[in-house]
């Protein structure tokens, strides 16, 4: 049978990616002031840069934020005012302070699944914000370990793999994210329980990555602990 549990944290325990939509659409309207939205290719602008920046800064709101500001910058030709400026700083720190609300049904369902398995919450971002979030989604206690990562990728599942010593096909990570939570668990063996969220960032959309029968999508909390149960007969 499956041995342990991972979970992701932003939009599989708790709502994330909305306030960073809200977010976004702040900063346009900001921008809007400058330059013409339907031509200025904002997003695809803001994206690359988001995407140029993860190296230096990480994930997170920290991150958005400063790359808002130097997009900003870039699009209106250094024309942005200072006071403008303060707003997209104050988007950053809002999205950092955004309530901490979990998903429908998800404590019932990892209660559930942690009465007959070990779990571990599986989480990548800024350190700080990420333990804010951590510390009151009320879960915490539930999980046999928190790991705070700074990327989702083979080898951080290894580390984890080495750290339980348990081996790739004993592992099944429920996540909101195919790029992040599912696919790099797959390759490596595992088995993925896929449960999307109605909004995803542009960054974490992933194309060429087919459904096998090592994943279970799931369309509501509820569905997790029967998909595990079917993990476990057939791994």
């Amino acid at each position: 049978m499956i041995e342990l549990i991972g979970f992701d944290g932003d939009d599989t325990l708790w709502h994330s990616q909305e306030f960073y939509d809200r977010a976004q659409d702040a900063f346009e309207a900001i921008l809007g002031k400058y330059i013409d939205l339907d031509s200025g290719g904002l997003r695809d602008s803001l994206l690359a840069t988001e995407r140029g920046n993860i190296a230096l800064f990480g994930y997170g709101a920290k991150g958005m934020a400063l790359s808002m500001i130097e997009s900003a910058i870039e699009l209106t030709d250094g024309r942005i005012e200072a006071r403008d400026i303060h707003r997209i700083v104050k988007l950053g720190k809002e999205v950092l302070a955004h309530p901490v609300e979990l998903l429908p049904g998800i404590r019932d369902a990892v209660q559930q699944v942690a009465e007959t398995h070990r779990v571990v919450l599986i989480t990548k971002g800024d350190l700080f914000h990420q333990e804010y979030k951590v510390a009151r989604c009320g879960l915490a206690d539930v999980f046999h370990r928190i790991e705070i990562v700074s990327e989702k990728d083979p080898a951080a599942y290894e580390r984890l793999f080495r750290e339980f010593e348990v081996s790739p096909d004993r592992f099944a990570m429920v996540g909101n994210s195919l790029k992040s939570d599912i696919a790099p668990v797959v390759e490596l063996g595992g088995w993925g329980v896929y449960m999307p969220y109605h909004s995803t960032w542009a960054h974490e959309v992933v194309t060429g990555f087919s459904m096998t029968d090592r994943v279970i999508e799931v369309h509501g909390a509820d569905g997790i602990p029967s998909a595990i149960e079917r993990m476990d007969l057939a791994a």
